[in-house]
């Protein structure tokens, strides 16, 4: 798969770059980047593709991205403003040795693994605190900052992992992936056959099938169930909507397959999910 490859500068005598973006400049479709992504929502709710991993985001949700992992956030509603502050750098910015160092090994550590992470509990309130004070900070206080940062995820557990072992090797530009994305974005709540999404692309069925899963290492039906389930999410946790109602408004004509498929992404059933969100 070729994705587009985004181009990141860092701050004026910074290593690294820390940064506010707000609609129309949130608004970035599926690319990588080689730094690593720390990415702290801001305003607005959507949709996340990490990698192969289909997700929600929301406000004072973070994210921990390694470098070269694909991605995007896409906003739930065209006319929504979304913003995020966003921490970008690279494995080596600080120089060479650095990281050999005793004191940094569990950053170190970090750095080596190829997945994406949401961050929870008590991790997730201590890093945003953290990264609004980065934000507002120069020179060595704003180095020590990320450090801290890194070190405090380094040593947690307190995350979810959301992918792991992605690997996308492409290095520039193929408008079929984002075609078949921003298609899939738009319709996931309809029937769609392999010969419509084929067809978006100019693919037989047989190339169209090996081309997904070669670079989004799921089949597309996966994905679309990926899609739909993350949708009966937002209806069970921000909707007092019946259950029922939510399997039909979320593109299943069919409970069973539904309720089965809602268990095999999220390991538990609808009701099991609806109740976390009961009495938060």
């Amino acid at each position: 798969m070729k994705t587009l490859i985004q181009k990141v500068e860092p701050d004026v005598n910074q290593s690294f770059a820390c940064r506010v973006y707000e609609t129309p400049n949130f608004e970035t479709n599926w690319h990588k980047h080689p730094e690593y992504e720390l990415i702290s929502i801001l305003k607005g709710h959507g949709t996340a593709l990490i990698g192969d991993h289909v997700c929600d985001y929301k406000v004072n949700d973070v994210f921990f991205i390694a470098g070269n992992l694909p991605h995007w956030f896409r906003k739930h509603q065209a006319k929504m403003t979304c913003a995020v502050l966003v921490i970008h750098f690279t494995r080596d910015c600080w120089g060479e040795g650095l990281l050999q160092m005793p004191e940094m090994k569990v950053i170190d550590a970090l750095l080596k693994k190829d997945n994406g992470i949401l961050l929870q509990k008590k991790l997730k309130k201590d890093i945003l605190q953290d990264m609004h004070a980065l934000h507002g900070a120069k020179g060595f206080e704003k180095l020590l900052l990320l450090f801290q940062s890194l070190h405090k995820i380094g040593s947690s557990q307190q995350y979810k992992t959301l992918t792991e072992d992605f690997h996308d090797p492409a290095n520039s530009v193929n408008p079929a992936i984002e075609k078949i994305i921003d298609y899939s974005f738009k319709h996931f709540l309809e029937p769609i056959t392999l010969t419509e999404i084929a067809n978006v692309v100019n693919m037989t069925i047989p190339t169209f099938c090996r081309f997904f899963r070669k670079n989004i290492k799921k089949t597309y039906f996966d994905f679309i169930r990926d899609l739909r389930i993350s949708h009966a999410c937002k209806l069970l946790a921000n909707t007092d909507k019946p259950i029922l109602e939510v399997c039909y408004e979320s593109g299943y004509k069919s409970w069973a397959h539904f309720s089965k498929q809602f268990k095999e992404v999220k390991l538990q059933t609808p009701s099991q999910y609806r109740k976390q969100f009961m009495y938060a």
